[in-house]
C-alpha cells in the first residue's frame, strides 16, 4: 500500500519518494491528499504548519527543554543528503530531548530545512501571517519506539523543534558547517559526510526558554498527526549569501536529468488550528495580532543602502 511504503521510506518529515513535490503543475501540497489521504486537510483537523498569532495561552509550566548532548561533539560522522525535497542532516545517536512539557524522552535523528526562492520567503510556520526566509526542523523520535513506523502510530511519537531563520549582513560561522558543504549535495540523491559539531552552536542558545507549543502533523506525506511541535520565538541568523545557497543552488532533480529543476518553495501551506490549544512558554512573548505586513524582500537599492550603513538586515 502507498501509505505503508511511505512510512517505511520516511526520513522523518521528508519522505525519500517521488510521489509528492512542491511547485510543479498538478503536484503541490494542495494535491497531496489525492495520493496520501491522510494529507487531506478537510478530513483531518490537526495539520501543520499553522500561523502563530494572538490566539494562544500562556503556560507557566513550559520551561526550557533539556537538550542532552547538543553542546558536545558527537563521535563518528554525520551525513548530509539532498533527498529531492530538502537538505537533510542525519546526526546519528548521542543526542536526546526531554523536559519543557514533554512527557517522554526523545532521541534526535535528523534536521532539515524549508526555504523559499530568490525573491520569496519560505518558512513553514508564520507569525501573525509573516513568513521568515527559512525554517529548520530538528526531528526527535520517542525513545520507546524501535523504529519510525512505530513512532508514526503514536499520537506523540515525534517531537520536532522548529527554528525560524532570518537574514543579517554577517556570515554565521557555525551555520557554515552545513552551508559550506551544500555544493556536494546540490542534486537529488547526492550525499556527503560532515564532521560532527556541537548542534547547540546553531541555535539561539540564550533564548531557548522562549517558544510556542502545539500538537500537529508532519509537514510532508504521509502528514501523520503525531508531532509535538516546539517552535522557537527567536530566529537563527544567517547571511544573504548563505540563504542564496539554498534558494539558488539546490536542485530537486538528479545531476544527469534532461532538465534540472531548482528546489524552491519547499514548504507546506498554513492550516487552521481549529480547537487546538497553542501555548506560549513561560518566557515567550504573547503575540498581539495585526503586528504588521508579511515579511517581504526589500528593494535592491534599499538593501544596498542598509548595507552601506552597516546595519543588520531584516525582512520587513
Amino acid at each position: 500500500m502507498i501509505r505503508t511504503a511511505a512510512l517505511l521510506m520516511i526520513v522523518v518529515c521528508c519522505a525519500d519518494s517521488d510521489d509528492y513535490c512542491y511547485n510543479e503543475p498538478h503536484c503541490d501540497p494542495y494535491s497531496w491528499g489525492d495520493t496520501f489521504p491522510s494529507c487531506h486537510p478537510l478530513l483531518e483537523h490537526h495539520h501543520s504548519p499553522i500561523n502563530l498569532d494572538h490566539h494562544m495561552t500562556r503556560n507557566d509550566s513550559l520551561g526550557p527543554l533539556h537538550l542532552e548532548g547538543f553542546d558536545v561533539i558527537q563521535s563518528g560522522h554525520w551525513t548530509l543528503k539532498n533527498d529531492g525535497h530538502s537538505v537533510v542532516l542525519q546526526v546519528g545517536s548521542g543526542m536526546e530531548v526531554s523536559g519543557g512539557g514533554l512527557t517522554d524522552l526523545y532521541h534526535t535523528i535528523q534536521l532539515h530545512f524549508h526555504w523559499g526562492g530568490p525573491a520569496s520567503n519560505g518558512s513553514e510556520h508564520t507569525v501573525d501571517t509573516r513568513r521568515y526566509p527559512m525554517e529548520m526542523h530538528i526531528v526527535n523520535m520517542k525513545s520507546i519506539h524501535p523504529n519510525m513506523s512505530a513512532a508514526l502510530e503514536d499520537p506523540t511519537g515525534l517531537a520536532v523543534l522548529g527554528f525560524f531563520i532570518d537574514v543579517v549582513y554577517a556570515e554565521n560561522v557555525h551555520f557554515g558547517h552545513i552551508s559550506q558543504r551544500l555544493s556536494s549535495v546540490a542534486y537529488k540523491g547526492q550525499t556527503t559526510k560532515i564532521k560532527p559539531f556541537p548542534l547547540m552552536s546553531l541555535l539561539p542558545k540564550h533564548n531557548m526558554s522562549q517558544y510556542y507549543r502545539y500538537y500537529g502533523s508532519l509537514t510532508t506525506p504521509p502528514c501523520s498527526q503525531v508531532v509535538v511541535w516546539t517552535v522557537y520565538e527567536v530566529p537563527i541568523y544567517i547571511s544573504w549569501s548563505q540563504l542564496a545557497q539554498f534558494t539558488s543552488q539546490i536542485f530537486s532533480t538528479e545531476e544527469d536529468a534532461e532538465q534540472v529543476t531548482p528546489l524552491q518553495n519547499n514548504f507546506r501551506h498554513i492550516h487552521p488550528t481549529f480547537s487546538r490549544i497553542v501555548s506560549a512558554s513561560k518566557d515567550a512573548k504573547i503575540l498581539k495580532g495585526a503586528a504588521g505586513q508579511p515579511f517581504r524582500s526589500a528593494a535592491p537599492g534599499l538593501l544596498l543602502s542598509i548595507l552601506l550603513l552597516g546595519s543588520f538586515i531584516f525582512y520587513l
